[in-house]
C-alpha cells in the first residue's frame, strides 16, 4: 500500500496563497460550499490541487498565487495585532493603508507597546520569521520607573523563572537613568507573552515605554509612527533567500475602506 502523500498543495493553502482569505477563513469558504474544483463543489479542506486543477471561489476564478511579500509597519499604542479582539478594541488592521493587500503580523505587540511590526501576504513566510530557529534578534528600547543600577539586570542576563515559565537570558544594557525613570535597552530571541514587561517586574521595576527598534536584520530606522515601508525583494532574497526579481508587483488603486 503506498504511503505517498497526494500531489499539490492542500486547497485552503493555494486560496491563502492567492491572498483571498487565510487558511482558516478558506477552509469556513469550503465548508459553506463557496468553493469549486474544476466545476465540482467542495465541502471538506482536506483535498490537494495542482496548478493543473481549476479553482473557483462563489463563482470567480482563483487569482494566481501573489509572491511573498514583506512590509514593515511602525505601530503605534493603543492598537492589538488582532482582527477578534474580545474586548472591541481598535486594531493595526483598521489602521493600515487602504492600497495594502491582505496582510498578517509576524508577532505581535502588545496594546501598549509600539515600534517595528513586521506584515506580510504570506502565512508560510510569517511562520517562518516567527520560529525560534531562526534565532534572529528582537531589540527594544525599553523605559522603566524606577532607578536601577548595571547589576539590576544579572538575573534577565542569567535567565529567570517568572510563575514557572523559563525566560532565556536577555542582552541588557543599561542606557540612562534620568529623575525616576531608566532607559534600557534589551535583546531577546524568544517573544513570548510580555516577556520583557515581566522580566522587568520580576527584579522590582514598571515598564512604562516600551519601543521595538529592530527584528533580526530589518530596523524601524526613521519609519514615523503609523507608516508602512515595503522591503525591497531584493532584501527579501539576500536575507531570506527568496526567489523573484527586485520589482514589486503594482500597488491597485487605493479603495475606500468599509467603517462598521
Amino acid at each position: 500500500m503506498s504511503t505517498n502523500p497526494p500531489p499539490g498543495e492542500r486547497i485552503a493553502k493555494v486560496i491563502a496563497r492567492a491572498g483571498l482569505a487565510s487558511r482558516r477563513e478558506a477552509e469556513r469558504m469550503i465548508e459553506a460550499g463557496r468553493v469549486a474544483v474544476n466545476g465540482t463543489k467542495i465541502s471538506r479542506a482536506a483535498l490537494n490541487v495542482t496548478p493543473a486543477d481549476k479553482i473557483t471561489v462563489d463563482d470567480k476564478p482563483l487569482s494566481a498565487p501573489e509572491p511573498e511579500r514583506l512590509w514593515l509597519y511602525h505601530k503605534p499604542t493603543g492598537l492589538v495585532c488582532t482582527t477578534n479582539d474580545e474586548q472591541g478594541r481598535a486594531n493595526i488592521f483598521e489602521a493600515l493603508p487602504d492600497d495594502l493587500p491582505r496582510v498578517m503580523s509576524v508577532g505581535r505587540l502588545d496594546l501598549n507597546s509600539e515600534g517595528l511590526l513586521l506584515l506580510t501576504n504570506d502565512g508560510g513566510l510569517k511562520r517562518k520569521l516567527e520560529l525560534p530557529s531562526t534565532g534572529w534578534v528582537r531589540k527594544y528600547r525599553v523605559r522603566v520607573r524606577g532607578r536601577p543600577t548595571d547589576e539590576t539586570f544579572e538575573p534577565l542576563r542569567q535567565g529567570l523563572t517568572d510563575d514557572g515559565e523559563r525566560f532565556q537570558p536577555m542582552i541588557v544594557t543599561l542606557d540612562r537613568t534620568k529623575a525616576a525613570n531608566a532607559w534600557v535597552t534589551v535583546s531577546i530571541r524568544e517573544g513570548k507573552n510580555r516577556e520583557i514587561r515581566r522580566a522587568m517586574e520580576a527584579v522590582g521595576l514598571t515598564v512604562n515605554r516600551l519601543i521595538r527598534v529592530s527584528y533580526g536584520p530589518f530596523q524601524l530606522g526613521q519609519l514615523k509612527s503609523g507608516a508602512v515601508e515595503e522591503v525591497r525583494r531584493r532584501v527579501l532574497r539576500d536575507q531570506l533567500g527568496l526567489e523573484g526579481n527586485d520589482t514589486p508587483p503594482p500597488r491597485p488603486a487605493p479603495k475606500r475602506r468599509r467603517r462598521n
